[in-house]
């Protein structure tokens, strides 16, 4: 029972002290006057009664009611009901008024605040002052304050003849039943009807259950005025622990809000600061830094303006404001919205309905009682979902002799699945948790509906999930249930209370509140207390019963654990694996690690190892040998590592007790466990793990305690709750001796908390020791700085390497130099494990209420523990450094190219996925071959890693990853953690420009050192100081550097001649030895402006005395010259030329006049141009010496020369730098004193102007208009700009250049036809619209150069991109192709995005519409002059597409390699320079300009597939190989640099043996012959077609070459690696039986795809030349097989009648440009067949043919009338030949040709080239011979014959007698024909 009320306070206005101008509260009088012993008198109940002030005021209001409460010391709650009135004010107060009038007034002229009260003062008897009757009571019955409270003002106003004293003596002297209903006898008990002695009656019906808060309709009102949402958040905010500010002009209102808030958060309680209604004289509590309930008149909201972390609800306007700075972590999902959703069923219902066609008639809405309840148990629910199952986590930490309870909060989380979530975090670390734990958590109580509805509903709860109908009807169910709990009997409720009449307030009372009898009140009070001294006390007599757990947890959002789901079959690999370990069956269990560590990811399998590991642990202890030890130990860390430092799934808890039971034998007494190899783990040192799983320990020890010792099952799981069915929890034992405890005597008693004392305290002994296990490192000498640890305060430093110290090996070894610190490190090692287990001892044991006595005794041992341990791990460490280092897998050494060396050794490295999908099988398919554990190898060509994947069940695939060193673009340091260990290790990524990349983590055993010495060499490789460090010379090059190169014989001469004299010009004070030791610098700036020597300037007249056999240029040479020149004319620019009919190399003497250009040797000595090849075409009509001067007016004296005409238009392409800018003119004038005459800069202007007259005059069609006068405007006027061409943007329209552009330019519209003999048409044709020449220069540079007046050139201004753009693109695009780690969203739109992002496409695309755009000009007849940027670059990429484009043969494989190496090589693109080859380079990083021309090739190939002779095979292989250094073709940057090496023409004369080629097109000879890999099946060229492609991005591929790649083996290119060890072959004969075919499995991300599956022609030429080494015959060459079956394919078709091919050469090709046609077409008598694949015999022109402009011309005279097919070969074989004096025998091929009465020989049979020819007219006699030194050995002698010619004599040798014979009779029969 308890008092209805404990004070009745009546409080009126009184002046302020200090007589400042507001009133203040007076007690007039309180009852009773002594306090209650059990509840003192509140304080400050005055300032509560009038919260915003005390106030006169000028009119009567009316009286106001409302609650407020109160907070004592002790957490009680006062609920103060206060009734005001206003009365007349007496003269006293009304003087203090006047006063505050008065003093108000100055106050207001001083700016002070105005007076508050809202009418204007009248005369002073009109005042009225405030008064209040207080009850204060700890019940909150509000409805009855208010009826008590009215009574007795009634009996005032209404003068009833009552006495007011007894009223109120009754009132305070009122007993109730604090939780009534069902807990008592009777209706009468459980309802109080009381009376106040005034004729009322009012009925007080108790809550059934005192738990449940009373909310009467405060929750409903709250939902009114703010909405769902806003309540949500407040909701949320408060549990979170946020400060809530209410608002509201009423108090009632405030006080109900508050109560809402609070009925809300059930069954937590709010346990901070709580004031409903806050007196403003107290706001500064607002800026109180604990959180907060609050309400607030908003009257005084603008004080509550500068709080910046309160939320404040504004209950009249319906806002909640969250400030910025707070952020409220929202219910986790699915909860927030399921919430939402019931909230809005229960609020409004009709919404539901809203949308219904026919809605049904409107239902009743619940009354707004019952509304409130619906809302609660919403709520209430919600409360259930959250902390379901909460009591499995709860700790028994002591029973007696009152009940400790800690709750497990990362197991709950981690079992609910919300370990991140942020709301649930923070409400379990709050206080209010912390208190529900200790009230809730008890096992024995009275329970209540929250504990049945957490216990029994939560099935039917995640049932009614998704029915909202049945949700809805539960809430109704549990609101019923809430509602009765407040109205247990609402039939008795009917109170009858007299109320004041209509107005009273206004009525003038007859008299002011009386003053009251105290002694007559204080008498009935007493006279009450005395009856109930005499009762017998009222106990409350509880229902305590167990409370029930309720089903185990489940995760709130079933989250599928994504990638690592554990299956059964995922579990049952794990046990696979642990059994294997056990049973010592190592090899199985190591194919099973890995497939272990992937799905130990899963929280499953991970508590699966741990129940497999306690099943291996007998008697606590499990000693292994060193395999067993190091497989637990690694299975242990990868469980670990995943771990959080809250250890939520109790995975390190379940381990804990494994760590000190495994162990192995290190030697006699020296044993280590498996903890000193687990300590690297945040989760060892947080506190709070050891807390959780030092209460789960004495949880489990006391609860066996208890148990009877039959029923203990020796069944103990560490550090989880959960145990079998049939055993009782923790919670359950306690429920039963909290039952008995009362029952028990005394001294049982003591004797039971003795017990438990102990219990705790040995465990915190065994704690003791257990963390010093894990907190102290194994080599405590040395602190190894691993990882910050958070918790451990200084022990950051102390811990141990992950690795196992069999495994760590050599890498102890290199500390023991430190061992001069080791005491103090010790020491301090020491000092900080001590410190930190000793917190953890206080805290724990002062929890669990350990003796003071026992805790001194364990500060005392603690140290002493400490210290022991490290004894004895001082021996273990000793010991586990002598261990053998595990054996590793052996290392696969790579195989090497000839001549290549290994720099360093394999280091073992673990190859990590990035971010393409192959080698982690992805979209390829196929499994994980990344990552893999091998070795990478460093040689003086490439870096090679070679391994296994670490993943066995992969099979014995062996993963091989290259690039050459000279790739290498980009090296970083990594820290990755390797697959295995899972320990980070430092790594390194190597990426290279042939799009490969190596992300490497160093194997533990690979020393920092030796990782740091690997990048040092790799730097060395990649930079050397010199060209000559390249592998390409290093690799069995003929002279060491510093040692002239070898004379030898015929080449002596000019090499030394051109050598001295390239010397004598570049410096001539340096000797002999400067060519070859020295890196060539070019000269500087002033050198290139002098005139060049002497001996070369006289003009060079023409020469009488030239030998008429050979080709030389038609001009004088003397004679020291003639060797260097017949160099030169060797070159390819100089074959090219005459192909084209370029030079006069005519044999007569006569200069011919009608050729219009010549070959000038102006150059010869590199005098003009460094950079320019020797030979130059340049017009017929400018004399060598002007050349001089016209280069000066171009960049690196780069001056126009022809590199290429077209054979059918005759139109040229011309190609230079670009234009000087006027500065160097001006360099020029400065530098040489101005001649008498013209000064020199105006000279080479006109030289320049002449020069380009003189080109446009060597056109024929232009010849007649070039003579009307020189182009004076040239280079004097740069002026004038071009509208014309704002077509050619840089920007690159999407349409492009297409044909209307192209059509424009050439003017096709008005021209004439050229007449059939290549003549120019009428002189009319030049129309003022066409220029002869156009002139393609940069935007920037040709800014102002003025159109020519005539309009024989025009100049097309065009913006390219710069070298450095070049650069930075191919930068993206290799990120892009190559990336170094997972994108973040996997898929092809993210390589597309970063692909764009490079603008590569965008570049090839500007390439190809710049090129089309020339070849449209070429094709139209005008010519083109290139002259972009330094001429080296994007001009040689336009020049070279040009040509390609226009030119046919330039797409077969000469071609091609002529175009190379005339336009690249020769014409000095800087390969070295661009490649960055030397050191020197290394700042300028890797340009790949030819690899973008590559690339434009590819394009074009992919568009016309039938018009190249070369695969695309062969582009990749020039792109692999210009950056890979194995060939000296692509180093250097000109051939003036290649000369003064000595490269380039050393290898003429001596034919080397078979060693390594050093030029890559020898390369591609020799392989060619063996392999058509390089050879394109669907040539079919259309005679002379000019190819023009697409252009748009849209139109463009990415290059397969940047994004394949083949693991078997690495990059392809290299092919004596990449034909990879011999597969097996396909039939293998058992026992002779039939072929047996064998299957293989192709992996497209392992195997190379094109190797596996071959195309049909190089499948079926393998077929043949299989079969045919099966029948004994010497395989014929592939070339020769194709070209016969072409012939036969021909024959076929005339057969036929029809041109149709058959279907061997059909290949569809849908998506190409040109449909395919007929390949082979018919042609005139005696054409050529025009699908020529030999390249060495490409058609030559038939004599009726007209398009001889397109092909060769050879120098012999049969080739007019020479087909395709063959030669004429009479009879053919291998003979050995004697060779010269002194010289070996080699067996040669050779072919005795009737027809050309000779016999010609070669080097093999494919062979074209023909190396020597015996005309048979010189023969003499063909006689037998006799065998010399070095001949054969095993041919009988009989088998040699001679042939004697007029010259010498030939000796040979056949394979055997007859075949001798056959040759001599052949021989002497061709003779007699003869």
């Amino acid at each position: 029972m308890a008092r209805l009320a404990d004070y009745f306070v009546l409080v009126a206005f009184g002046p302020h002290p200090r007589g400042s101008g507001e009133g203040q509260g007076q007690i007039l009088q309180r009852f009773p006057e002594k306090d209650w012993e059990d509840n003192p008198f509140p304080q400050g109940i005055e300032l509560f009664c009038q919260p915003s002030g005390w106030q006169l005021c000028p009119e009567r209001n009316p009286p106001t009611f409302f609650v407020a409460v109160l907070t004592d010391i002790n957490s009680e709650r006062h609920y103060c009901a206060c009734l005001t009135f206003w009365e007349p004010a007496e003269p006293t107060q009304e003087a203090v008024c006047t006063e505050d009038a008065t003093e108000r007034e100055e106050d207001v002229d001083e700016g002070g605040p105005a007076q508050l009260s809202p009418a204007t003062p009248g005369p002073p008897g009109q005042l009225f002052a405030p008064k209040t009757l207080v009850l204060v009571s700890r019940l909150d019955h509000a409805e009855v304050f208010r009826n008590s409270l009215g009574l007795i003002y009634t009996i005032h106003v209404e003068g009833l003849n009552v006495g007011l004293e007894n009223v109120i003596g009754n009132l305070l002297t009122c007993v109730i039943p604090l939780a009534g209903g069902s807990q008592l006898d009777s209706v009468e008990d459980g309802v109080r009807t009381i009376s106040l002695g005034a004729g009322d009656r009012q009925v007080i019906q108790t809550p059934l259950a005192d738990s449940l808060p009373v909310s009467r309709c405060s929750v409903a009102l709250l939902f009114r005025q703010l909405g769902i949402t806003n309540v949500l958040s407040l909701f949320c905010a408060a549990l979170t622990e946020h400060k809530v500010l209410f608002l509201s002009r009423s108090y009632q209102r405030l006080s109900d809000a508050c109560r809402g808030l609070l009925a809300l958060l059930f069954p937590l309680r709010y346990s901070f600061t709580y004031v409903p209604i806050l007196p403003a004289q107290l706001l500064e509590v607002l800026s109180t830094p604990t959180p907060f309930i609050i309400g607030v008149n908003a009257a005084f909201q603008a004080e509550t303006q500068e709080l910046l972390d309160v939320i404040i609800a504004d209950l009249d306007g319906g806002t909640v404001t969250v400030p910025e700075c707070v952020h409220v972590p929202p219910l986790p999902e699915p909860l927030q919205s399921q919430t939402h959703s019931v909230l809005s069923m229960v609020l409004d219902p009709e919404l539901e309905l809203a949308d219904l066609a026919f809605p049904p008639p409107s239902t009743n809405a619940s009354s707004l009682k019952m509304q409130d309840k619906e809302l609660r148990a919403v709520f209430l629910r919600l409360f259930a979902q959250l902390l379901q199952g909460y009591r499995w986590c709860l700790h028994m930490v002591r029973i007696h002799p009152e009940p400790v309870i800690r709750f497990h909060k990362a197991a709950f989380l981690g079992q609910r699945g919300l370990v991140e979530d942020d709301f649930l975090m923070k409400v379990l670390e709050g206080m209010a948790f912390a208190g529900f734990v200790s009230e809730r958590g008890v096992p024995y109580r009275a329970t209540d509906l929250f504990d049945e509805l957490v216990a029994h509903e939560v099935a039917r709860m995640r049932a009614d999930e998704n029915h909202p109908q049945r949700v809805l009807r539960h809430v109704r169910e549990l609101a019923e249930q809430l509602y009765k709990n407040e109205n247990p009997y609402p039939a008795v409720a009917m109170h009858k209370v007299q109320r004041p009449g209509e107005a009273s307030h206004l009525r003038r009372a007859p008299r002011p509140f009386p003053r009251l009898d105290d002694g007559m009140v204080q008498w009935i009070v007493d006279q009450a207390t005395a009856k109930m001294q005499g009762a017998p006390p009222a106990v409350k007599a509880e229902r305590r019963n167990t409370v029930p757990s309720g089903p185990p947890m489940t995760a709130i959002l079933e989250r599928s654990s994504g990638l690592h789901g554990n299956s059964a079959r995922r579990l049952e690999v794990v046990r696979n694996c642990i059994s294997y370990v056990f049973e010592g069956k190592m090899l199985e269990a190591k194919k099973l690690l890995p497939a272990v560590l992937r799905a130990l990811k899963g929280r499953a399998a991970r508590r699966c190892l741990t129940q497999e590991l306690h099943l291996h642990v007998q008697q606590n202890r499990a000693v292994l040998d060193h395999q067993q030890f190091d497989f637990v130990v690694r299975m242990m860390n990868c469980c670990l590592q995943d771990c959080t430092s809250l250890d939520e799934h109790g995975i390190a808890a379940a381990l804990l007790p494994l760590v000190t039971a495994f162990c192995r034998k290190l030697s006699p007494g020296v044993t280590q466990f498996a903890y000193s190899c687990v300590q690297e783990h945040v989760v060892w040192s947080t506190p709070q793990f050891w807390e959780a799983m030092f209460y789960g320990d004495v949880q489990t020890h006391i609860r066996a305690l208890y148990l009877e010792p039959a029923e203990d099952r020796d069944h103990v799981q560490v550090g989880d709750v959960s145990v079998p069915e049939d055993e009782r929890s923790a919670l359950d034992v306690a429920s039963e001796q909290r039952r008995l405890w009362p029952t028990l005597s005394r001294e049982k008693q003591q004797e039971l908390v003795q017990k438990e004392e102990s219990t705790v305290f040995s465990q915190a002994i065994h704690y003791a020791n257990r963390m010093s296990y894990l907190l102290l490192p194994l080599d405590s000498s040395r602190s190894r700085l691993l990882r910050e640890r958070a918790g451990l305060g200084d022990l950051e430093s102390a811990s141990n390497s992950l690795v196992t110290n069999s495994m760590a090996g050599s890498v102890a070894e290199s500390y023991d130099t430190e061992s001069g610190f080791e005491d103090a490190e010790t020491c301090d090692v020491a000092g900080a494990v001590v410190r930190f287990i000793n917190r953890f001892v206080d805290k724990v044991c002062t929890e669990s209420g350990v003796t003071s006595d026992h805790l001194k005794g364990l500060h005392v041992m603690v140290p002493d523990i400490v210290q022991m341990h490290i004894e004895t791990l001082e021996a273990v460490h000793r010991e586990s450094k002598r261990l053998p280092p595990i054996q590793k897998p052996k290392l696969l050494r790579p195989r090497l190219l000839p001549g290549e060396e290994c720099v360093l050794d394999g280091l073992r490295v673990y190859l990590l996925p990035d971010g393409r999908e192959e080698g982690a099988g992805g979209s390829g398919g196929g499994p994980a071959l990344l990552p893999a554990e091998g070795a990478v190898f460093l040689t003086t060509y490439r870096v090679i890693f070679t391994g296994m994947p670490t993943d066995p069940l992969v099979g014995e695939q062996v993963v091989v990853r290259s690039f050459p060193v000279a790739a290498l673009t980009k090296e970083k340091r990594i820290s990755v953690q390797t697959p295995v260990d899972q320990l980070l290790q430092d790594g390194l990524q190597l990426r290279s420009c042939t799009f490969q990349l190596l992300k490497m983590a160093f194997d533990e055993e690979v020393g920092s050192d030796s990782a740091e010495l690997f990048r040092k060499q790799l730097h060395k490789l990649r930079y050397p100081p010199d060209i000559r460090g390249t592998f390409a010379f290093s690799l069995g090059s003929t002279h060491t550097p510093g040692r002239p190169p070898r004379a030898t014989k015929d080449k002596g001469p000019s090499l030394k001649t051109l050598s001295r004299n390239l010397v004598k010009n570049a410096k001539k004070t340096i000797g002999r030895q400067y060519v070859t030791r020295k890196k060539y610098s070019p000269p500087s700036w002033e050198h290139r402006g002098q005139p060049p020597p002497e001996d070369q300037e006289d003009e060079i007249s023409v020469s009488e005395e030239l030998e008429p056999s050979t080709l030389t240029p038609s001009s004088a040479l003397k004679p020291s010259d003639r060797m260097t020149m017949s160099s030169l004319v060797e070159r390819a620019c100089c074959r090219d030329y005459q192909r084209l009919g370029l030079g006069t190399l005519s044999s007569s003497l006569s200069r011919a006049k009608s050729e219009p250009f010549r070959i000038s040797p102006v150059n010869r000595m590199y005098a003009i141009c460094r950079s320019y090849p020797g030979l130059l075409i340049v017009p017929q009509s400018v004399q060598d010496n002007a050349l001089q001067r016209v280069s000066r007016c171009y960049r690196q004296n780069r001056f126009p020369v022809v590199c290429w005409r077209s054979g059918r238009s005759k139109a040229v392409l011309l190609r230079s730098g670009g234009l000087h800018g006027k500065g160097v003119v001006g360099l020029f004038k400065a530098q040489n004193a101005p001649s008498p005459g013209q000064s020199q800069a105006d000279s080479s202007s006109l030289e320049q102007e002449k020069y380009l007259q003189a080109v446009v005059s060597s056109m024929p069609r232009f010849a007649d208009a070039s003579g009307r006068n020189t182009l004076s405007g040239f280079s004097s006027a740069h002026v004038g700009s071009h509208g014309k061409w704002s077509s050619v943007r840089a920007s690159g329209r999407s349409g492009g250049l297409g044909v209307d552009v192209g059509s424009r330019l050439a003017g096709r519209d008005m021209l004439s036809p050229p007449q059939a003999n290549g003549a120019p048409p009428d002189p009319g044709f030049l129309q003022p619209q066409r220029a002869a020449l156009y002139i393609i220069g940069d935007k920037a540079q040709l800014k102002g150069v003025r159109p020519d007046p005539l309009q024989q050139w025009e100049l097309v201004p065009i913006e390219v991109f710069e070298a450095r753009q070049v650069k930075a693109s191919f930068k993206k695009l290799l990120k892009a192709c190559v990336p170094g780690c997972p994108a973040a969203e996997p898929g092809p739109a993210s390589f597309l995005r970063s692909l764009e992002d490079s603008e590569w496409l965008i570049q090839i695309h500007k390439l190809l519409q710049v090129s089309v755009l020339v070849v449209e000009l070429l094709d139209s007849g005008s010519s083109v002059l290139v002259s972009l940027e330094d001429g080296w670059d994007i001009t040689t990429q336009v020049v070279s597409l040009v040509q390609l484009l226009s030119d046919p043969f330039y797409r077969t494989l000469e071609g091609f390699r002529l175009l190379v190496e005339k336009e690249w090589l020769s014409f000095g693109h800087r390969f070295s320079h661009r490649g960055a080859h030397t050191l020197a380079g290394q700042s300028s990083g890797f340009t790949p300009v030819f690899l973008q021309f590559l690339d434009c090739v590819h394009q074009v190939h992919l568009q016309f597939p039938m018009e190249f002779e070369f695969s695309p095979f062969y582009l990749k292989f020039l792109g692999y190989h210009h950056a890979s250094r194995r060939f000296r073709t692509f180093l250097l940057d000109s051939d003036y640099e290649r000369i003064e090496l000595g490269l380039l023409y050393e290898e003429k004369g001596e034919r080397r043996g078979q060693q390594a080629c050093r030029s890559v097109w020898e390369y591609v000879d020799r392989l060619s012959k063996r392999t058509p890999v390089f050879y394109n099946y669907m040539y079919a060229p259309e005679d002379a077609e000019v190819l023009r492609p697409y252009s748009n991005v849209s139109n463009l591929k990415v290059w397969d070459f940047y994004t394949e790649e083949t693991l078997a083996e690495g990059p392809p290119y290299d092919w004596e690696l990449a034909q990879g060890p011999p597969e097996p072959p396909e039939e293998e004969r058992p026992d002779g039986g039939a072929p047996q075919s064998r299957r293989r499995v192709v992996w497209p991300c392992y195997d190379s795809r094109p190797r596996a599956q071959p195309d049909a022609i190089s499948r079926l030429l393998e077929e043949l030349q299989r079969l045919e080494t099966e029948l004994g015959r010497p395989p014929e060459r592939w070339k020769d097989t194709w070209d016969r079956v072409k012939a036969a394919q021909r024959l076929e078709a005339r057969a036929d009648g029809r041109g149709t091919p058959s279907s061997l050469l059909v290949s569809s090709v849908p998506h190409h440009r040109r449909s395919l046609g007929v390949y082979l077409q018919e042609g005139p008598v005696g054409s050529t067949l025009s699908l020529s694949l030999d390249s060495d015999q490409s058609s030559g022109s038939t004599a009726s043919s007209s398009r001889q402009a397109a092909r060769r011309s050879t120098s012999t005279l049969y080739s007019q009338f020479q087909t395709a097919e063959s030669e004429n070969r009479s009879y053919e074989g291998t003979l050995y030949k004697k060779g010269a004096f002194m010289k070996p025998w080699k067996a040669r091929w050779f072919v005795l040709d009737k027809t050309k009465h000779q016999l010609r020989y070669y080097d093999h049979r494919v062979d074209t080239e023909c190396k020597g020819v015996i005309d048979l007219a010189e023969v003499e006699a063909v006689a037998p011979g006799t065998p010399t030194m070095g001949a054969p050995k095993t041919v009988d002698e009989k088998a040699f014959f001679d042939v004697k010619t007029t010259r010498r004599v030939y000796n040979f040798c056949a394979q055997d007698v007859p075949s001798a014979q056959q040759w001599v009779d052949q021989i002497q029969s061709c003779l007699s024909d003869a």
